[in-house]
Formats: structure tokens, sequence, C-alpha cells
């Protein structure tokens, strides 16, 4: 399990351990693993951590190392849940923030899912879990890299089902909504970081985020939705958690793209035509409207 100390990854590793599962919480700050654990004992919980960067290929490796010897072979489910959040215009967000990005949400995920299918094939099956987001199907602006890394993410997670199948190993995407996670809170310091005083789409998704963070729901069903992608004979390809997530994606699949970027437009705040050209200024001397005579 990969981002194992905070937002959905917290509830859980909790509930799995509970439901009687071996689990092994990665965790890239060696002092929260610790206080994850005592968390977890302080429930009547068990569970083991491994120290783990998704954006690092040499921690990915060891961490598995590290997990095949917990377990004799390695795990039997990948659940890859760590995120992170981009807000900020495309033309605001530099390639090192992308890049970062990218690293985390996308290249992590998948470089685990290749380094998993060995022992995974090996043992005749397994199953791999990608958390994704609905934001993946209905691209949001002030957010376009979070969403197009969660895009990705949903594409090479139905490649790779497809892929895996006579291996065993059973693929599932989660996409959710909108969850009380410290997701938002870090979208918004994104949002003051880069803010543009000349772009309203700044204040007007400030506002959206913060009105969104105060009336979400807890994150328990995602990690209810997770623990049915582990147990379930056939688990489904894709699993939509959120009232908002199951309202929004068909309405952006549906609805023709004029009707949704005008929806977008009038949500952040974004004006939809540029600001009327000032009329051309008379020169001194010069009588308003004439033309002025060249050689």
């Amino acid at each position: 399990m990969t981002g194992a100390t905070g937002g959905f990854g917290r509830v859980i590793v909790f509930r799995l351990a509970g439901a009687g599962w071996d689990v092994i919480a990665g965790a890239r700050d060696p002092d929260k693993a610790q206080g994850l654990v005592a968390d977890a004992a302080e429930r009547g919980l068990a569970l083991r951590t491994v120290q783990l960067d998704v954006a690092c290929e040499t921690s990915c490796r060891q961490a598995l190392r590290e997990c095949a010897e917990m377990t004799g072979g390695g795990p039997w489910a990948l659940v890859n849940n760590a995120g992170i959040p981009q807000a900020g215009a495309v033309a605001d967000v530099d390639d090192e923030q992308a890049r970062r990005l990218l690293e985390v949400n996308l290249l992590g995920p998948a470089r685990l899912c290749r380094l998993v299918l060995p022992a995974m094939a090996a043992r005749g099956g397994g199953r791999i879990v990608n958390i994704s987001s609905g934001l993946g199907r209905v691209p949001w602006p002030m957010g376009a890299w979070y969403s197009a890394g969660k895009h990705a993410l949903s594409a090479l997670t139905h490649c790779l089902r497809v892929e895996a199948a006579h291996l065993g190993v059973r693929v599932s995407l989660v996409e959710p909504g909108a969850f009380a996670t410290p997701m938002l809170s870090r979208a918004l310091t994104d949002l003051d970081t880069l803010r543009d005083p000349a772009n309203p789409g700044y204040e007007g998704t400030t506002r959206l985020f913060t009105a969104v963070d105060r009336r979400v729901p807890g994150p328990e069903p995602v990690a209810r939705t997770v623990e049915a992608c582990l147990t379930a004979r056939r688990p489904r390809p894709r699993y939509v958690v959120g009232r908002d997530a199951r309202f929004l994606i068909p309405l952006h699949t549906l609805l023709p793209l004029a009707f949704t970027d005008h929806l977008k437009h009038t949500i952040t705040g974004l004006p939809r035509t540029s600001a009327p050209a000032a009329p051309p200024q008379p020169e001194p001397g010069e009588r308003p409207g004439r033309v002025k005579e060249t050689t």
C-alpha cells in the first residue's frame, strides 16, 4: 500500500488490517510511519511498514525487496494510492512541478506495477488496485496537470488489466470524487503559491475548493471499495466512488463540450472572451475621428 500515512491511505490500511489482512504500509517519512504503527496499535491493529518514495526507482526496488523478505516472495496485492495535487493554470506550472506530479501520480504506480508482476505471475495470481480520480475523466481548468496524470493512470490501468489477465492478476481502477483528505488543502496552497492577480481563475477556483473542502464526506467509502477490489472473486475493472463523481462523469461524457466549457467558465470565473481592446487615442493636436495621412 503506497501513500499509507495520510488521506485515503491511512483509512484504507486501518480497514484492511481490521479485516485481518497482512498490511505492509509504504511511507516516505519514517517518523510518519512510526506514528501510523502506533495509531494502529492503539486501535488493536497490527501492520508493518517499509520506507518508500514512489518517485524514486531505487526506493521502490528496495521496498519491494523488503516486502519479499516479509512475505516469502512478494505481496499478493498492490494498492497504488500515493498522489499529490498540482493546482494552477497551465501557463504557470513549470516543468519541474509537472515532472514531480507525473513521477508520483503516474510513473511511480507504473513502476511498482512492473516490479510486482513477476512475483505475482510466479505465484499464479494477485491483485493490483490503482487509485485515480474522477478528475481523470472530468478535466478541470486550474488543475490540468492533476487531471492529466490521473487520465494517464486510467489508460495505463486499463491496458495493464488486459495484458496481465493471463497471469491471473486482476487489475482494478478506483475513481473517487471529493472526500475529506489533505489533498484539497494542498491544492489551495498551490493556488496561493502560483497566484496571478491578472488571472481571475485563481480567485474563482480558490472559492470553489474552499467550499468543497467544507462539505465533503469522510473517505471511508473509498476504503470499502478498495477492500471490495481485493475480496471480490471477479473484481470490476472500474469503481466510481462518491455522489459527485457518479454525477459529473456521465454528465461530462454525454453533454456537448460547448456546454461543459461554459459550465467550467462560470464556476471558475475564467472569462470566455478577451477584454475588448481600447480604441486608438488621437495624437496631440489631432482631431478625434480624423484619418491620419501617411506618405
